[in-house]
């Protein structure tokens, strides 16, 4: 079509939410669907939260609130990022946003233009490689393997970077994979850096506090080295089941906020009054939800990979946190995009193909396991019968 911007053909889609809607339009004919294709939490906002937000409508909140997010909300967003991370943050440094997304939105239109690289890792959410397309920078993909665990290596990644780098995406725990990156690796990541002072680190710490094991979090903004080079996100969409009340935040280092709080302010002009309060009941409330949902998420962590790892021809590795297992699927002359098409269209079981996720994703399947266990035991048994199909 003559007369749009070029780079709106470089946007790309979200292939979890066409699988959605793909899955929604089976279900509206009469089949039972079993969706673990959808990165969202199955459990329900906590009533806690909801009486807030409805307090909140009920009181007269409906106005404009400040571009950057109510006082009180960031107030509680650094009094939380310290008690979890024991890093001090000026809640001016904060700002909310309509969900995760529009950090990363507004961090690679203040980094990427032609003519700079943006490293990401790969496989990764979607949204990173199609943003950076969109900005006209060159997109580096930043390979995270099996056998690494999902994680990166930091002297490949150093390998990478030059002096047209200007960010570095980074996502721990990760999306499809479940990868959780060691402390070791973004020490050595660090030390390396130290040549490359104007490369810029955008942390998505979405996944935080979905973790297993002996894994703990490690933000990237607790290493003073390149604290004043870190743009943390994270938001309340996992965490809290709030994946529809569209609800985030980003920490930007001083010397670009404002920047970043532009963009809000042409873009979104802030976020709903009600949604923020609810946001700040999540923080300071009980966090009982969180602990029983993590613990159902083990549960079901556990029985997939044990149960994949039986199927002939599938390798699954534990993830380390998030709510996906990201298995290894070997069948004959199809790819991940075909398996998965297959799985969902002949036996109405919604999965996303790796592929989706970059080019290292491809021989994979990503499977959520925010659904209830009797949905994943019937998964199991569909992917047992397609295997030996």
């Amino acid at each position: 079509m003559d007369g749009l911007n070029k780079s709106i053909y470089d946007i790309g889609s979200d292939t979890a939410f066409a699988i959605l809607a793909r899955s929604n339009e089976l279900i509206k004919s009469g089949n039972k669907v079993i969706n673990l294709g959808i990165g969202q939490p199955d459990f329900p906002t906590p009533s806690n939260i909801i009486e807030v937000a409805v307090k909140a409508l009920k009181d007269g909140h409906h106005g404009y609130s400040s571009s950057n997010g109510i006082l009180e909300l960031r107030e509680a967003v650094s009094q939380d990022f310290f008690n979890r991370n024991k890093v001090n943050v000026d809640p001016g440094d904060i700002l909310i946003t309509p969900g995760g997304k529009a950090v990363i939105f507004y961090t690679l239109l203040i980094f990427g233009q032609p003519g700079s690289e943006i490293i990401f890792p790969d496989p990764g959410f979607v949204a990173y490689k199609s943003m950076i397309d969109y900005t006209g920078a060159t997109a580096v993909s930043l390979p995270h393997r099996m056998e690494n665990n999902f994680s990166f290596d930091a002297q490949e990644l150093l390998s990478l970077v030059n002096e047209k780098t200007r960010l570095i995406i980074f996502n721990s725990p990760a999306n499809p994979t479940g990868g959780v990156v060691p402390k070791s690796e973004y020490i050595k990541l660090i030390k390396g850096l130290e040549k490359y002072p104007n490369v810029y680190i955008l942390s998505d710490e979405i996944y935080s506090r979905i973790l297993f094991d002996d894994n703990a979090h490690i933000s990237l903004m607790s290493f003073p080295e390149i604290r004043d080079r870190v743009i943390v996100l994270d938001g309340w969409s996992k965490t809290y089941s709030m994946t529809g009340w569209r609800l985030g935040y980003g920490i930007f280092p001083k010397k670009i906020f404002n920047y970043a709080e532009k963009l809000a302010i042409n873009c979104h002009s802030c976020v709903t009054t009600a949604v923020q309060l609810a946001g700040v009941e999540a923080l300071k409330g009980t966090q009982e939800h969180v602990l029983k949902m993590i613990e159902e998420f083990n549960l079901r962590r556990n029985f997939l990979t044990e149960n994949l790892n039986s199927i002939k021809n599938i390798k699954c590795i534990k993830p380390g946190g998030a709510f996906y297992v990201f298995p290894e699927i070997k069948k004959s002359n199809m790819s991940s995009k075909q398996i998965s098409d297959h799985l969902l269209e002949n036996m109405f079981l919604a999965t996303v193909p790796g592929s989706a996720f970059g080019q290292n994703g491809e021989g994979f399947l990503r499977l959520s396991y925010a659904s209830n266990m009797d949905n994943l035991k019937e998964a199991i048994e569909c992917l047992k019968k397609f295997m030996n199909e």
